[in-house]
């Protein structure tokens, strides 16, 4: 088994996140540094460690849903003693975030040590839609919300195409929802800013066919086993 694949497995982190691990020379195997991505270990008889800590495939799989609060990083590690969203969550198993949400931006925000669902469920192949409530400065024109859909120039990249609607006005602002099948690092701030509405609240709320539902910020639940066969499926 693919060294980045074994450590996804055992909970440690997702397959990116743990070839970054791998690079950066935190990985021993049976006591010797490894820093190649295509190196293959057997589960069964070697030995891994993790900055100094023995690891082994997690045989129990879990997958919660959090609603995230705002002030919280969806990372394992924190260099700067901000809050984790795995703080927030007490289970006896090595868990890690499925993606990202800024730390300004609240919801939807699926937590497991499964790591071929984190891959399937971050690869922008796999073309999983999310769905967030934002309120933005502002009331875009219908000229506006067409070239946003369309797709924008943000920075060195062109977003690919995605959906926007006007839910509510309060003001001279407005609440809109947004469905994008990517995530880019503050993908949707980027855009608002681009089409001059910069975002004021955001708060993702659905992914896929999964809602946050009447989750309250910060608790959090087990997915049924009906929705984990269904992200399996997608």
């Amino acid at each position: 088994m693919r060294l980045q694949k074994f450590l996804a497995d055992c909970g440690v982190a997702s397959r990116r996140k743990s070839e970054e691990l791998i690079s950066s020379g935190r990985v021993k195997v049976n006591g010797k540094t490894v820093t190649k991505m295509g190196f293959k270990v057997e589960p069964e008889t070697d030995s891994v460690c993790v900055d100094g800590k023995n690891i082994a495939l997690e045989r129990h799989k879990v997958y919660i849903l959090l609603n995230k609060p705002k002030g919280y990083v969806t990372t394992v590690r924190e260099q700067f003693n901000r809050k984790k969203v795995v703080d927030l969550i007490n289970v006896p198993y090595r868990i890690f975030p499925v993606g990202r949400l800024d730390y300004n931006t609240s919801g939807f925000l699926i937590l497991t040590n499964d790591g071929e669902l984190t891959y399937k469920l971050t690869h922008p192949k796999f073309e999983v839609p999310k769905v967030y409530v934002a309120k933005i400065r502002g009331i875009p024109s219908r000229d506006k919300l067409n070239s946003f859909e369309s797709g924008l120039k943000v920075e060195n990249y062109v977003t690919a195409p995605a959906k926007i609607r006007v839910l509510k006005k309060l003001g001279k602002d407005c609440l809109v929802e947004i469905t994008i099948q990517e995530g880019k690092n503050h993908q949707i701030r980027k855009m608002c800013d681009a089409i001059g509405h910069p975002v004021l609240e955001l708060e993702r709320i659905k992914m896929g066919k999964i809602n946050i539902g009447d989750l309250e910020v910060g608790n959090w639940r087990y997915l049924t086993e009906q929705e984990v066969k269904y992200l399996k499926q997608l």
